[in-house]
């Protein structure tokens, strides 16, 4: 069973405005005149280079219902506060002896692992202060290449239309988290900046539904425009799963382009997961954190798709 390729937590969050539509010089894959510079400037919003990482048990400056991207790459777990994260939005970091950036867009709400790995060489990403679609809009350091963080790919410069290999991410509140995976690693305040991290820099704007200050080319009324959803995206198409139900963690068996899935979603611990279920397993829910279902082999799976125990042990 393998863990999903993509999670997308969709929520806007930010900024009081915006400034003109700024034309982009040379070839682009998505309108130039829908590219927006958001103010602050290219690597004005300064992504972490070098993160630095404390213990579970030294993390003093979360509470527990604010949110936390979780990582895992071969049995080396990794946390990322959002009260970081929304200040950096990039973090360039090295997990496992592998190059990841994790990338945050506080508009969209969107977390990705992105491979640093780019034809053989080993970049690092920055935050370029161009957005599109209301999203975050990285370029990469070895060329300066600007590229799309929903979209997943090389919109403008050398590397145009290259896509991006992505590693499972998954989010959580600090409570959950925490209790997951207390002998995790977490990034921490000590980023070289003054910034006010105990302080949620953009007022109201992620729970304000009717203030969405950067346009988007597409809306949609079905669910509040900023609810956190999980998106599944698969040969190009995205479906969306909110987090709802009472059931301490529900399970859903699901069929998306003709991909079985498995989704376990917890309102009560606040997670939405999601993985492909190519032999047709059944699932029920387990209440056991990080445990959270059980197949009908006997197989026990964590929040990020593992067998911790169980005749598949070991496997993902």
């Amino acid at each position: 069973m393998k863990n999903f390729s993509i999670l997308i937590l969709v929520i806007a969050l930010l900024t009081t405005s915006y400034s003109c539509k700024k034309k982009q010089s040379g070839t682009w894959l998505v309108p130039s005149d829908e590219i927006l510079d958001g103010g602050p400037g290219k690597d004005g919003i300064p992504s972490l280079d070098s993160p630095v990482f404390s213990p579970v048990s030294s993390i003093d400056f979360l509470t527990d219902d604010e949110l936390v991207i979780g990582i895992e790459v071969d049995g080396v777990i990794k946390g990322y506060p959002h009260v970081v994260l929304d200040w950096h939005e990039i973090v360039n970091d090295v997990v496992a002896d592998k190059g990841i950036a994790i990338t945050y867009c506080p508009l969209t709400g969107t977390a990705i692992g992105w491979d640093r790995e780019i034809d053989g060489v080993r970049s690092s990403f920055g935050v370029s202060g161009l957005l599109y679609d209301s999203n975050l809009m990285p370029y990469d350091r070895a060329t300066e290449s600007t590229w799309s963080q929903q979209r997943l790919d090389c919109v403008n410069g050398e590397l145009i239309g290259q896509k991006i290999k992505t590693y499972n991410l998954m989010e959580t509140s600090w409570g959950t988290w925490k209790n997951a995976y207390p002998d995790s690693e977490v990034l921490n305040l000590s980023t070289g900046f003054s910034r006010s991290y105990g302080q949620y820099p953009y007022g109201d704007y992620k729970t304000n539904q009717g203030r969405l200050v950067f346009p988007v080319s597409t809306t949609d009324n079905r669910r509040q425009l900023k609810e956190r959803v999980l998106g599944v995206i698969i040969d190009g198409e995205a479906k969306a799963y909110p987090i709802a139900g009472d059931e301490t963690i529900n399970i859903i068996d699901d069929v998306f382009k003709n991909e079985k899935l498995v989704v376990a979603i917890s309102s009560q611990y606040n997670f939405n997961v999601s993985f492909k279920n190519p032999d047709d397993l059944q699932f029920v829910a387990v209440d056991e954190l990080p445990v959270i279902m059980e197949d009908s082999n006997g197989n026990r799976y964590d929040l990020f798709g593992n067998v911790v125990a169980g005749p598949d042990e070991g496997q993902k």
